[in-house]
């Protein structure tokens, strides 16, 4: 199936590692023009010539503004307006909720809350004069079931499948859509990071297996395409078949 992407430019966040370069991988792989972001510029420049995208933007999502600014770099390099915006950030540190402090908070928000409502508000003005946009919200299944010890991802990214909603219904007549995509347990650096036993997470996956950041691409590719013009305000899940609710 031809996604007719040759034409758009993407900006993927979080594009140098994990679901984020999978995403970059799968929309350059279907022609699109991609800047991705990151804030380790050696491994962000050596992921872009690997995968094939145009572009690489240093940012960090953490700091307020970064996200503007990433936009702004993105549109002067990739010589055009983004047409998809792909939100994506590393998962905030692991712990309870009392084992957490202001600062972590603080920092969960500007990077996964903020830092995507920068981004959004910056390119949807030319989405709009354009008649054309595509928002993807990376969250994660967590959003759906919250997961043990991961309070800060548990409670902001449940925020965001409301503000999917929310902002898709003010930017339909446009011809933006605005979907949340929400992995459940991919096989990436930062799964490693938390420490969970490979056996014990597959065994709670009806599929038996962890799932592959081109898998999550695929999905991101097909919703930022024309062909996708009807679905919006959807928060959707891909984890397996792990998530019991509906």
């Amino acid at each position: 199936m031809d996604l007719q992407l040759n034409s758009r430019t993407a900006l993927v966040f979080g594009g140098s590692s994990g679901i984020g370069r999978g995403i970059a991988q799968v929309l350059a792989r279907e022609g699109a023009r991609v800047a991705i972001c990151a804030r380790d510029a050696g491994r962000l420049v050596a992921t872009a010539s690997a995968i094939g995208a145009s572009a690489s933007v240093t940012c960090d999502l953490s700091q307020p503004g970064a996200a503007v600014a990433a936009v702004h770099e993105a549109t002067q390099n990739l010589r055009a307006p983004i047409d998809i915006l792909v939100t994506n950030t590393g998962g905030p540190p692991k712990g309870g909720f009392m084992e957490l402090d202001t600062a972590a908070w603080t920092t969960g928000f500007q990077s996964l809350w903020l830092g995507a409502i920068e981004a959004m508000r910056e390119v949807l003005p030319s989405m709009k004069a354009r008649q054309f946009g595509r928002i993807l919200l990376v969250s994660s299944s967590a959003a759906r079931e919250p997961i043990a010890s991961l309070t800060v991802s548990n409670g902001l990214r449940a925020g965001l499948a409301g503000l999917t909603k929310s902002l898709s219904s003010e930017v339909a007549a446009f011809g933006i859509t605005v979907n949340g995509i929400l992995p459940g347990f991919i096989d990436t650096p930062r799964l490693a990071e938390l420490g969970h036993a490979r056996d014990t997470l597959t065994a709670q996956i009806p599929a038996g297996r962890l799932g592959r950041p081109d898998e999550v691409g695929v999905l991101a590719a097909f919703l930022a395409s024309p062909a996708a013009g009807y679905i919006t305000g959807q928060s959707i899940v891909i984890d397996g078949g792990r998530c019991r609710s509906f």
